[in-house]
């Protein structure tokens, strides 16, 4: 666990802004420190896994699978982000694969510990949750918006632009 509250931290964790500093002490102490070497994986795609992680220091990569030898990165995280949110609920495996791209210090919040944290602090849970919900509907949105950018590029790319052909 971690020691004294870092609430400076926890503020510029997009996670955590809008949450009162009372509520932000009472969610460090379930926080687990974790350093990564540039290059370590931290999990791969597929992997079990039940943890939430906050970026404190370093550059990690979030790529996927795709064919082969071929991984797509999804994104690159810097330090205020955070990932790993959808294990922390489903328990499904990974849908991504994790590595530092430079030396990383992470914060991670299990499924263990949130569960202690409902349970001690249900308000600061609550706000938690809260936010955790602002970030899914953005990020289902965006999702959804490139889902439709694709299928356009698609149309597009093999003549099948259905606002430009013409009837019969």
């Amino acid at each position: 666990m971690a020691r004294q509250p870092d609430v400076t931290f926890l503020r510029q964790v997009t996670l955590f802004r809008d949450i009162v500093e009372a509520d932000l002490r009472a969610v460090w102490p379930w926080l687990r420190e974790r350093r990564l070497r540039k290059g370590e994986v931290l999990f791969r795609e597929g992997d079990s896994g039940s943890e939430l992680f906050l970026i404190r220091s370093g550059s990690i990569v979030i790529s996927k699978h795709v064919t082969g030898r071929v991984d797509q990165v999804l994104a690159r995280l810097e330090p205020g982000d955070f990932f790993g949110e959808m294990s922390l609920f489903d328990g499904e495996p990974r849908s991504a694969s994790v590595q530092a791209e430079t030396d990383a210090m992470l914060y991670g919040l299990d499924r263990g510990n949130l569960d202690l944290l409902i349970e001690t602090n249900p308000r600061a849970a609550t706000a938690l949750f809260y936010q955790l919900v602002q970030v899914f509907i953005k990020r289902l949105r965006d999702s959804g918006n490139l889902v439709a950018e694709v299928t356009r590029w698609g149309l597009e790319a093999t003549g099948l632009d259905v606002e430009h052909t013409s009837p019969g």
